[in-house]
């Protein structure tokens, strides 16, 4: 019987990356004293428990709001840990921040381009044009968004730890040693990268909400987030079907998301591909760590006295 292959995916946080894998997620950062601190938890995904929610179209549902909770208590992780929170968020704080990342991506992109699009009323009534130029304000939104912060220096170091996030992996992937000199030869591409990812989600509404007709205001706002699941389903088996194809429709529908990352992701440090690699070990099984993989933790001077002191016993018997 053949072994399954271990996948493995992230995000980059502030100052470090979150790696996750198939039984642990695993946040690892660079320190003000420089050393790589990590944290580990157990996955502890709902579908696990309701294995209904692993087919087709509900996985990647359940994967988008999983990675939202798992990636903001990852960046309070980050924050705390690189001196810029003085404490984690709590329970109700992780769910308060949630609650507000939701409504504000419901205005940015749902509730302004929808409403922005009504100006195309004097050109035509038409419902299918009306929802297709929604769709193009929502992705110009998009797409301004992201050249906009990408000019932001904090944001940029964050995309230098997506570009160590995206060489680590595919460094994995490649059977290859998980040192910074391996992981440096890669690209800072991927297919499943999560800009792509959103991006197609942006396409995928278009056409998915260009058949919706064209109701009130509120109405328009409602029927968006209720059909969000089905997009974000659509959009998720687009992303996963392309990662594992050689198909070359698939190999296209993924191209634009990949030409989105030379924005979202920047060429990394070396230091940063340490700390990205000690998350990807992290959450590996210690057998599917590839040999003569680097150790980049800091070990205490003692420790090492303590061992060296050991060797030295064990010569003097």
């Amino acid at each position: 019987m053949e072994e399954k292959k271990i996948t493995i995916g992230g995000q980059a946080v502030i100052e470090g990356v979150m790696m996750r894998g198939p039984e642990l997620t695993a946040t690892a950062v660079r320190t003000p004293e420089g050393k790589i601190e990590i944290s580990s938890r157990p996955v502890n995904s709902i579908s696990d428990r309701y294995p209904i929610l692993k087919k087709p179209l509900l996985r990647g549902c359940v994967s988008l709001i999983e990675s939202l909770v798992i990636g903001i208590r990852s960046l309070g992780y980050s924050a705390q840990m690189a001196g810029e929170e003085k404490e984690q968020l709590s329970d109700r704080e992780l769910a308060g921040t949630i609650a507000f990342a939701f409504v504000l991506a419901a205005i940015l992109f749902i509730a302004i381009p929808t409403g922005a699009a009504k100006l195309f009323h004097s050109i035509t009534e038409d419902p299918v044009f009306l929802n297709l130029m929604e769709g193009v304000l929502r992705l110009f939104i998009f797409i301004a968004y992201i050249v906009g912060i990408s000019r932001m220096k904090d944001i940029q170091r964050v995309f230098q730890y997506h570009g160590a996030e995206h060489k680590t992996i595919a460094c994995f992937e490649a059977g290859e040693a998980l040192t910074v000199e391996n992981a440096m030869k890669h690209t800072r591409f991927h297919k499943r990268c999560g800009t792509s990812f959103l991006l197609i989600v942006m396409l995928v509404s278009i056409f998915v909400f260009a058949f919706l007709g064209w109701p009130s205001l509120i109405e328009r706002i409602v029927s968006r987030i209720v059909l969000l699941p089905v997009v974000a389903g659509i959009s998720y088996e687009i992303i996963r079907f392309s990662a594992n194809s050689d198909n070359c429709i698939l190999g296209w529908a993924v191209k634009p998301g990949l030409w989105l990352q030379r924005l979202t992701t920047k060429e990394p440090e070396p230091d940063m591909l340490e700390v990205a690699i000690e998350s990807a070990k992290a959450v590996l099984p210690a057998d599917k760590i590839p040999a003569g993989s680097g150790d980049y933790l800091y070990h205490e001077p003692e420790e090492i006295n303590e061992v060296q002191e050991t060797e030295m016993e064990c010569i003097n018997i």
